[in-house]
């Protein structure tokens, strides 16, 4: 059940514009428990701290061999503050770090008790009930009018699975990655545990590395174990479930082409193929965003305009606090799962691409010169801007004028980013957006706009794919199920023989529904197999060996922070709640001032080109922001993030669940120390490049810590580093995947073992680019466009004839009444 209710969509830590948190192992203080004896290894934040109001605790105790044995169970200490005196508020502990794929103990007080519930987030979403076997029973627990304790044994909880998905913390190793998160609303039906809703951790948020001391097992540790005796007995009155109304899909449906996700790269692509004559379907999973689709979210003051959430860019940041109904739940990253993917929901960077990019990432065919004709068509009708207010105004700029002063003053370059798109190497210059008309513009006004004019395009909003129906190598049409009410039901077909699909569904949705069809690596499709898709699943001898998920990349995210007495913050948040009325009336009225401009008031965009010891150069952007992060307040901070780029080798790997999420389960960071030693240079050149800054101060590194020792004892994790650029699940390339290439679908974009299945989004990217790479995505859709209808139409193999085969690369398609039948790895053939 989806809750209407503003729940945690951010939970997942580390959102790119939220405070990250540093933390590698913060060593322990060791205290005793006044009214139980128990000693506890302990963590806190105090009082004082600009990161939670109220401070916050978290402590463990461990049975006696728990650091050289890993242990399943431990007692805990769970000290978190209260906004008053009635008692509101919520914490919550993630055993694994990260709050996705983590145990999560979230706790709350109630009258004279503390309630809790063991919750588990797949997605950003109201994680659900965890359904292991978890237990916890109460030693102690004290409510006061500013705080509330909660002393515990939680048995089974350093160890877990969800339907197969296995996780834990490794005692032994004298460490755990920890996550924490207070909230100061109560919870929904907090006398229910499996019924409560959870309101937006607005007390803050953060993950630690917890270093286990000696003092953290103890041989008292059975007989304080016994101490717990005390359950919470629920009373629940709660709403009842219900599910999704879906609509049939209609009969006689029918289309030339199959488009599957309405983002970046599916709206363009969708556009082109139906100015074609074709008949198109785009599917999007998602409702409506904008206004100008019939996109209905908004804050209050939006009510009685044509304007949503989406279409303000100082709203954009938002989504990193209420991402309800908006983020995708089957990933454990952040995905926009609503009309214009994150088109809609991102801060909308859009730069002109570097041809270097290209040359060095991408295969023959899709070289600089290749897509050159591709990307002035994508700026003709969408240009961009650098000073998004129709007053051609920049708002609140003193935070560039710090920074890219001190940058020239140390000779770096300033330069309009979109004029001068070869100049990237110390380098400055205004963020340029997609924006147009003081609104997000991009896709949605533009290639959806004029798709939506014609008679043989249809969208379907909504609708989820869960696979994609084929026979052999050839695809016959896609099975969909409703998202949300009003979603389709059923198998949409595509138009026999010469029909074709295009997965344009992103990172994580593409690569997934490839393994649900049966495309990807054996250990992959085993565990699609053994979920509740088995008994539908194409059969195994159809399985295509494909390395779907491999070569996942990111720009990898180094936060940095600095003040300066100059900088000045401007709230996104609170205007998102009760904005400035002038600043309100500016944006309503005209379209400009600071609202229409992207929150959090970003800028400069800096790069800088930093050759290694291998020889290879690698490309960072630097993005600047006025907020801090880390335990530096907003005010007069600014926060620069380090984004490492092209040229960068470590690669990750998203891999599939048994219950059909979609999890980054090998992190594409810093496992190439070269990768790792420009990432340090980067912030020593900068560094150097400020020291003529007077007044500047650096807080993160800070003047008594080096570089080297700041990158190296951060966390690698996705939870801090992420820059949420995912790419190249789905590689393109000539060395076909499935006789042992790293490619999945070949120069025209085509799946490697099919005939008329296509993939076309940020998966099939070999990495990451120089820039945010939304303007990269619309540029390979309108390239992708024309290699796939200036390709043959398909035709049915006739009787006797191959059909398929690890090598093969023609039709899959038999002649009625024939049917392509298995002889071996090597032939198929129409019998």
């Amino acid at each position: 059940m989806r809750t209407a209710s503003r729940v945690l969509g951010a939970l997942s830590l580390g959102a790119a514009y939220l405070p990250s948190v540093l933390a590698q192992g913060p060593l322990p203080t060791t205290f005793t428990d006044a009214e139980t004896g128990i000693v506890f290894n302990s963590w806190g934040i105090s009082n004082e701290s600009t990161q939670t109001r109220g401070g916050f605790n978290f402590g463990v105790a461990l049975p006696s061999d728990g650091l050289t044995v890993d242990s399943d169970e431990f007692i805990g200490y769970l000290e978190c503050s209260s906004k008053d005196a009635t008692n509101t508020g919520w914490c919550g502990v993630s055993l694994g770090g990260p709050m996705t794929n983590s145990l999560l103990l979230t706790a709350w007080p109630n009258g004279e008790d503390i309630y809790t519930s063991f919750r588990y987030a797949s997605g950003y979403a109201m994680p659900d009930v965890y359904t292991g076997n978890a237990q916890l029973t109460q030693i102690s627990s004290r409510i006061n009018s500013t705080h509330f304790t909660l002393v515990f044994r939680c048995q089974n909880c350093l160890r877990w699975d969800r339907f197969g998905e296995l996780g834990g913390a490794a005692t032994s190793t004298g460490f755990m990655l920890l996550g924490w998160v207070q909230a100061n609303p109560s919870p929904g039906n907090p006398t229910c545990p499996d019924q409560i809703t959870l309101e937006q951790h607005d007390n803050g948020m953060g993950i630690f590395g917890a270093v286990l001391d000696e003092n953290a097992a103890n041989p008292s540790y059975t007989a304080w174990a016994a101490l717990a005796t005390k359950t919470v007995t629920p009373t629940c009155s709660g709403p009842i479930e219900t599910g999704v109304i879906s609509v049939p899909v209609p009969t006689g449906t029918v289309f030339d082409y199959v488009v599957v996700g309405g983002g970046a790269a599916g709206i363009p692509l969708a556009d082109k193929l139906s100015e074609s004559g074709k008949s198109v379907l785009l599917i999007e999973k998602g409702p409506a965003s904008t206004g100008q689709w019939g996109g209905k979210l908004k804050p209050d003051w939006l009510e009685g305009t044509d304007l949503t959430r989406f279409d303000v860019p100082g709203l954009c940041n938002q989504i990193w606090v209420d991402s309800a109904g908006i983020a995708c739940t089957d990933t454990d990253q952040m995905a926009g799962c609503v009309l214009g993917g994150g088109t809609a929901v991102n801060a909308g960077l859009w730069f002109k691409p570097y041809s270097l990019d290209w040359d060095y990432l991408f295969p023959t065919g899709w070289k600089y010169n290749d897509v050159k004709a591709a990307i002035n068509r994508v700026f003709s009708r969408i240009p961009g801007t650098d000073a998004p207010s129709t007053d051609g105004k920049r708002y609140y700029q003193e935070g560039f004028n710090v920074l890219s002063t001190g940058l020239k003053n140390s000779g770096w370059a300033q330069v309009t980013a979109n004029d001068s798109p070869e100049r990237k190497n110390r380098t400055v210059a205004h963020s340029p957006f997609m924006f147009a008309g003081g609104q997000r513009g991009g896709p949605l006004a533009t290639y959806l706009a004029s798709a939506s004019k014609r008679g043989n395009f249809k969208l379907w909003l909504n609708t989820a794919v869960k696979r994609v129906i084929r026979e052999g190598g050839h695809i016959t049409g896609v099975e969909v199920e409703a998202f949300r009410d009003g979603g389709y039901q059923g198998v949409v077909p595509v138009t026999g023989v010469t029909g074709r699909v295009v997965l344009s569904a992103g990172t994580f949705g593409s690569a997934k529904l490839l393994l649900r069809s049966g495309i990807g690596p054996k250990d992959q499709l085993d565990v699609v197999k053994a979920s509740t898709d088995g008994p539908t699943m194409v059969g195994e001898e159809w399985w295509i060996n494909l390395p779907v998920g491999y070569n996942l990349d990111d720009h990898l995210n180094t936060d940095t922070v600095i003040s300066h007495p100059d900088v000045r913050f401007y709230d996104f948040y609170e205007a998102w709640r009760s904005p400035n009325a002038t600043d309100a009336s500016n944006y309503l009225n005209s379209r400009t001032g600071i609202l229409a401009q992207a929150a959090p008031n970003i800028g400069p965009m800096f790069w800088e080109e930093i050759k290694g010891a291998d020889g290879i150069v690698r490309q960072l952007q630097w993005t600047a922001r006025v907020e801090g992060s880390f335990d530096t307040p907003n005010g007069f901070a600014m926060t620069m993030s380090q984004y490492l780029g092209r040229g960068a080798t470590s690669r990750g790997r998203m891999t599939i669940t048994p219950s059909l999420t979609t999890i980054v389960s090998d992190v594409p960071y810093l496992k190439d120390p070269n990768d790792k030693a420009a990432v340090i240079q980067g912030i020593v050149n900068v560094q150097n490049a400020l020291r003529n800054v007077q007044g500047l101060t650096w807080h993160y590194p800070s003047t008594n810590t080096t570089a080297a020792d700041y990158v190296n004892n951060m966390v690698v994790s996705y939870s801090n580093r992420r820059a949420n650029h995912w790419m190249g699940t789905n590689k393109i390339g000539s060395d076909d995947g499935r006789l042992g290439g790293k490619a999945v679908v070949d120069l025209n974009t085509r799946v490697y073992g099919t005939d008329n299945l296509f993939v076309v989004d940020a998966s099939i990217f070999p990495g990451n680019p120089t820039t945010n790479p939304s303007s990269y995505i619309v540029t390979a859709a309108e390239h992708a466009s024309q290699k796939i209808l200036g390709l043959a139409a398909n035709t049915a193999v006739p009787r006797w004839g191959q059909c398929g085969g690890i090598q093969w690369t023609g039709s899959f398609l038999c002649a009625a009444p024939y049917t392509c039948q298995d002889q071996n790895d090597y032939y198929s053939q129409c019998l």
